[in-house]
């Protein structure tokens, strides 16, 4: 079975477990902003959704994209290889996101690889109200915008920001743009 096949296993398999055990009929509502159809598809391994429908079906839920992902729960330290982390979004000119490693605890938390090459970009949707991200640029520039104000952040510049508003990574520069980022989004109440 190849890498995406398990992936859509996996996520087919967690989302009807997390819908039920959430009781939420409201994930194919308007509200979470993703079709009854695509959800059926979805839960029977038929689709690969997009990083934002993932996204939404996630926070929807309350949960994080690691536990829609793999729900499997072991002792108190996971280690998670390079190998097991989840490569979420890419371009052909070698942009890419990893999702490296999350949890529940408190809320999801989740921490994150980012590669921006120049020119490249990702636009995000507002998260729930009380939604934080923290990020580390390691290389090149990053502009993050933040409802609609830019900030130029180079190599070793840290930021933290509410991400209830839109918010849009991009890479202005000639050189690729390294960060890790950490989400950490409140429990659903």
């Amino acid at each position: 079975m190849s890498d995406l096949d398990q992936l859509t296993q996996s996520l087919a398999r967690n989302l009807k477990r997390w819908r039920k055990e959430r009781d939420s009929p409201w994930t194919r509502s308007p509200r979470a902003g993703v079709s009854r159809g695509m959800i059926i598809q979805i839960e029977q391994a038929r689709t690969n959704p997009s990083v934002g429908t993932t996204v939404k079906l996630a926070d929807a839920l309350g949960v994080s994209i690691t536990t829609l992902l793999d729900y499997e729960q072991g002792p108190q330290v996971r280690l998670v290889p390079p190998s097991q982390a989840v490569r979420m979004w890419s371009t052909s000119t070698g942009s890419n996101t990893t999702l490296l490693v999350g949890t529940e605890a408190r809320g999801p938390l989740e921490l994150w690889s980012w590669t921006l090459m120049p020119g490249d970009g990702s636009a995000s949707d507002p998260h729930p109200e009380g939604t934080v991200e923290l990020l580390h640029v390691t290389a090149g520039t990053l502009t993050l915008i933040v409802d609609e104000a830019e900030h130029l952040l180079p190599a070793g510049t840290s930021a933290v920001f509410e991400a209830n508003v839109a918010h849009t990574y991009r890479n202005d520069g000639d050189e690729p743009a390294e960060m890790t980022m950490a989400v950490s989004i409140p429990p659903v109440r």
